[in-house]
């Protein structure tokens, strides 16, 4: 598959999913997109694991495909997480975001299953085969409890040519320049370790999908820029002015500090999140605010 040089490339932030009273807030979800379009990132994903896929019904996230595409306008592209655990559920949310209009899919490994490799394989080509958008396996194996290795993701490009990279999210540097190295780099690989960016921007990612980008997504863009045009002194300054923020996603399970932050600078009206998640307690509270106002993101 020939894709535009800049598609796929850059800061693609996977936007939060906003409830109110239990339901999804659909009219805050498209002001969200259009935070992200105004502040300059290349691309969203919606119902990743900071939207919290997996707490959403299918029929939820068909609708956030539809409402993700009609309020981004083609103005930047939308990559839908279509994964679940279940090979049918994957197979229906897929068609779907390609009936909605989508750019690109996120398909995860399939979680709890643990899967052979060969059955990943399998897995992923007759997803890719059955759809004619981009689609980039999403590898986070500290919530899928499986791995890909670098033979596996080259048997599925090689049997499935739709599938054109990687989301990243494992402390696992040498699987990016071996995969580089192996698929070459137009294999866009992206980094989904918020802490990870500027090192693997290095080696030669195609861009990051941080959740930072909820909160600030003119400096991760810019970030990205930087890294993606050589300026290497500019992209470590901006990596150390988001390296507290980029670990405070994580103080708590993802996302809930990132939504009380968003509450915090009245990005969102509420920090709700679904069960089996729950609210951030009075402490780490304290902490979240601390690295806003040290970020210059909050005053007070």
């Amino acid at each position: 598959m020939t894709l535009d040089t800049t598609f796929l490339r850059g800061s693609y932030t996977p936007v939060v999913t906003p409830f109110r009273e239990g339901k999804v807030d659909f009219e805050r979800f498209e002001s969200l997109i259009e935070q992200q379009i105004k502040g300059g990132s290349h691309g969203v994903v919606v119902a990743g694991t900071t939207g919290e896929s997996t707490s959403l019904s299918l029929k939820e996230r068909a609708e956030l495909f539809k409402t993700a595409v009609a309020a981004s306008r083609h103005r930047i592209p939308v990559v839908a997480g279509t994964g679940s655990g279940s090979y049918e559920e994957t197979n229906e949310l897929s068609q779907s975001a390609e009936k909605a209009g989508v750019d690109a899919l996120l398909v995860v490994t399939p979680y709890y299953s643990r899967p052979p490799q060969n059955g990943l394989v399998e897995y992923f080509v007759q997803i890719a085969k059955r759809i004619a958008l981009p689609v980039l396996i999403y590898h986070i194996p500290g919530r899928a409890a499986v791995s890909v290795t670098t033979q596996t993701v080259a048997q599925i490009a090689e049997q499935a040519p739709n599938v054109i990279g990687i989301k990243h999210a494992v402390h696992e540097l040498d699987l990016v320049s071996e995969l580089l190295v192996r698929l070459g780099p137009d294999f866009r690989v992206f980094c989904g370790l918020e802490s990870l960016s500027l090192p693997m921007l290095a080696l030669g990612a195609a861009g990051v999908m941080n959740a930072v980008g909820n909160l600030d997504p003119a400096r991760v863009a810019q970030l990205c820029n930087a890294a993606l045009g050589g300026k290497w002194d500019e992209a470590r300054r901006l990596h150390f002015e988001l390296f507290a923020l980029s670990q405070a996603i994580f103080l708590d399970t993802n996302p809930i500090p990132l939504k009380y932050m968003m509450a915090r600078l009245g990005l969102l009206a509420t920090a709700e999140v679904r069960l089996p998640l729950v609210a951030i307690n009075s402490g780490r509270a304290e902490i979240l605010d601390d690295v806003l106002r040290k970020a210059g993101l909050l005053d007070h």
